[in-house]
């Protein structure tokens, strides 16, 4: 039986697509085309942002405390929603946490999963990155609510959104470092 080169190309396909879809391998592939492709979030326009309305939130500490949102009232806050399983998420996660490396100590840092606390706690330890998990124990403010991950929110100390970006994102890009900058000194 001979194979015609067509019939070797479909083939190599199939292999591919089976890798990238079905093994850690392909975890691995997606992650590094996300991180090709990430680019700096957008800062939205004044006159279009909106307001998050509501500070009531309760989230659980990865030490297993509660953690209330109403705290993170007049401060600059970026919040990250993803997942240990979300290759999107794993490919901006190296950016955020060197971005929060910086700017820990000058803004709100809330990255929240509805993993099991020991599975990200084992991941974040793997993978060596010191960032603050959090898991809701309500419901998110209506307007920061996204189905999809990851999602990433900067507010001001008004609780203006002035980034909202679902998808990966390169977060320690100039720009990024720039809005922070002026938020932070407003």
């Amino acid at each position: 039986m001979k194979i015609s080169k067509n019939q070797i190309y479909n083939l190599s396909l199939l292999v591919f697509a089976v890798l990238v879809l079905f093994t850690p391998v392909g975890t691995a592939v997606k992650v590094w085309v996300n991180r090709l492709v990430a680019v700096s979030p957008f800062r939205t326009p004044e006159e279009h942002r909106e307001n998050i309305g509501s500070y009531h939130w309760d989230l659980r500490t990865q030490d297993g405390g509660i953690y209330d949102f109403s705290n993170a009232r007049d401060k600059v806050v970026l919040i990250n929603f993803w997942a240990t399983w979300c290759p999107p998420c794993i490919a901006e996660m190296p950016a955020l946490h060197r971005l929060y490396k910086d700017y820990g100590n000058k803004v709100v840092f809330l990255f929240v999963t509805g993993e099991d606390p020991e599975t990200v706690r084992e991941f974040l330890r793997r993978k060596e990155w010191d960032i603050p998990a959090y898991f809701p124990l309500t419901s998110a403010p209506e307007k920061i609510y996204s189905s999809s991950i990851p999602v990433t929110w900067v507010l001001n100390k008004k609780g203006d959104i002035v980034i909202g970006k679902k998808g990966v994102a390169a977060w320690d890009s100039d720009e990024v470092r720039d809005i922070l900058d002026v938020l932070i000194a407003e």
